[in-house]
């Protein structure tokens, strides 16, 4: 069993080819399909970076799982100790438009707790990550969350249907900001650039692996929106929302939703 700092070694050199490749289509005119029951669009680049990862990773790394937003999954990674939990593009709507902000998120779960994650942007050449007790570092510089310590007025990533009235007992007046990859809105908090990132509804293990673990080398606290620690590689691989923010402000936050 590799060591987690070999294990994000390897998701770094990986990433950094898989940048290449989406690089290739991007602004491009990707061919773009869309998924069953409005999960989305899908273009050749992400079949093209995921197909990549795939042979990747598993092949140096052949006795880990593999979870992935565009591969069919396989119940066998239930029984590995290991398993790499990884979004191609995330943010593909923002890459098809030709926005900057998409991400390669690609994590390594053991046991069900996220030890190696890496959140790489490659048009802006920007690349987040941690180990598990490590710390956080964004292009090799350590990262620290923002110290505000109350709600209001507060700088939280969130999308407009989670800051409508019936999901707060009483609305937050707070300065609502986005970013497509939800990834990215992790290691923004990471970084105290914002606040708070807020999502409500269902969120998929491939979409918050890697960066929960950067948000929570960084100082945060990240839980679902029950205040429940997260769990990866589960059978239903996705958490009951996500709250994450330093301590402080994350328990305003969990007391404020209904």
């Amino acid at each position: 069993m590799q060591a987690p700092e070999a294990d994000l070694a390897l998701l770094i050199e990986a990433a950094e080819a898989a940048g290449e490749i989406a690089l290739r289509h991007f602004r491009n005119d990707p061919e773009v399909w869309h998924k069953p029951d409005d999960a989305g669009p899908v273009t050749e680049a992400d079949l093209e970076v995921d197909a990549y990862l795939r042979a990747t990773l598993t092949a140096a790394r052949p006795d880990y799982g593999w979870l992935s937003e565009e591969t069919e999954d396989d119940p066998a990674r239930l029984n590995a100790e290991r398993v790499f939990i990884v979004d191609p593009i995330d943010g593909t709507r923002a890459y098809i438009e030709g926005q900057d902000s998409w991400s390669h998120s690609l994590a390594i779960a053991e046991n069900g707790r996220v030890t190696a994650g890496l959140v790489f942007l490659p048009v802006k050449g920007v690349s987040y990550s941690a180990v598990l007790g490590q710390g956080a570092f964004r292009n090799g510089a350590a990262l620290t969350t923002s110290g505000r310590d109350h709600l209001a007025g507060a700088d939280i990533l969130a999308t407009r249907p989670n800051m409508e009235p019936q999901h707060w007992r009483v609305l937050p007046q707070i300065a609502r900001h986005h970013r497509p990859s939800l990834a990215y809105r992790f290691c923004l908090v990471a970084e105290g650039r914002y606040d708070a990132m807020l999502t409500l509804r269902d969120a998929w293990e491939w979409d918050i692996a890697a960066g929960s673990l950067i948000a929570a080398e960084s100082g945060a606290v990240v839980t679902d929106r029950l205040n429940q620690p997260l769990q990866f590689n589960m059978p239903d691989p996705a958490s009951n929302g996500v709250i994450t923010a330093n301590p402080l402000l994350h328990q305003e936050i969990y007391r404020s939703l209904r």
